[in-house]
C-alpha cells in the first residue's frame, strides 16, 4: 500500500483535547510509516485552540496548522483538511476526542490494493439517549434516501486515498458533508472496507450539532442534497475540478 499518510483534525473550541489527540496520532503514525504529517484545522475557534495548535506545530515538525479566521462549519473544516493534505492516504477524525486516533492502526492494514476507503463504524455510541435516538433515525433515513450500504454513515473516523478526490468534489460547509462524501464515494465506484471502532463520551466542550435550530437546518440540507445528488445526479454530469 501507499506509505505516505496525512492525518488531520477539524477543531472548533477543542483546546481541552487537541494536544492529546495530536500526540496520540503522532505516536501511532510513527508505527505505520516514516512519511506522515498531521494537520490541525482550527475552524475559527474562540478559545485557546489556535495557540495550542501553533505550539504543537512549533514542537513537532510533522505538525501543520490551517487557521480559519472565522468559523466555516464542519464541512468547511473537512474541505480544508482534504485540500491541504499532501500524502497518499488521508485519515481524519474529530478534535473532540470521542474517537481514539490510536485506532487508526486498525484501519491501516485494511487499506490494501483495490480499496479506496476504510470507514470506521461505532461499536456502541457513547452519547445521551436523545442523541442516540436522533442518530439512529438519521442514519437509517439517509441510508434509504441515498441508497447507501455502509454500516455507519456519520462515523467521522475514515482513511481515504487522496487520489479519489480526482473523481469527486465536495461542496458543503455544514455537517451534511459526511453524507455528501459517502454518496459521492459510492457513486464514483470506490471500494469501501469497514472496521469497528470505539466511541467515547465527550469529556470536554459541547456538541455543535444537537440543538433544534441546527437540526432543522440539517433537515433542509439533507433534502437539498437528496434532490441534487439522487434526483438530479448533478455530480455525475460533470468532471471534478
Amino acid at each position: 500500500m501507499a506509505q505516505g499518510l496525512s492525518i488531520f483534525f477539524p477543531a472548533y473550541n477543542d483546546s481541552g483535547t487537541i494536544a492529546s489527540l495530536v500526540i496520540t496520532a503522532r505516536a501511532s503514525a510513527q508505527k505505520l510509516t516514516d512519511d506522515f504529517e498531521i494537520l490541525i484545522i482550527n475552524d475559527g475557534s474562540a478559545d485557546h485552540t489556535a495557540e495550542i495548535a501553533d505550539e504543537l506545530a512549533h514542537t513537532y515538525p510533522e505538525v501543520r496548522v490551517i487557521h480559519h479566521p472565522v468559523n466555516r462549519g464542519y464541512g468547511g473544516a473537512l474541505r480544508s483538511g482534504f485540500s491541504g493534505a499532501r500524502k497518499d492516504v488521508v485519515f481524519y477524525t474529530d478534535g473532540d476526542a470521542q474517537y481514539d486516533p490510536a485506532e487508526l492502526e486498525l484501519l491501516w492494514p485494511k487499506m490494501v490494493d483495490g480499496v479506496d476507503v476504510v470507514n470506521g463504524y461505532k461499536i456502541s455510541r457513547s452519547d445521551p439517549m436523545h442523541r442516540i435516538i436522533i442518530g439512529r433515525v438519521y442514519h437509517h433515513t439517509v441510508k434509504i434516501l441515498f441508497g447507501l450500504r455502509v454500516r455507519d454513515v456519520d462515523c467521522d473516523f475514515r482513511l481515504i486515498r487522496r487520489s479519489v478526490f480526482e473523481r469527486l468534489t465536495l461542496e458543503h460547509n455544514s455537517g451534511v458533508i459526511c453524507l455528501e462524501l459517502m454518496k459521492k464515494l459510492t457513486d464514483a465506484g470506490c471500494t469501501i472496507a469497514e472496521v469497528p471502532v470505539h466511541h467515547y463520551h465527550r469529556a470536554f466542550g459541547k456538541s455543535q450539532f444537537f440543538n433544534f435550530p441546527r437540526l432543522w437546518h440539517t433537515l433542509q440540507d439533507v433534502l437539498t442534497l437528496w434532490v441534487k445528488l439522487v434526483i438530479l445526479g448533478a455530480h455525475r454530469k460533470r468532471t471534478p475540478a
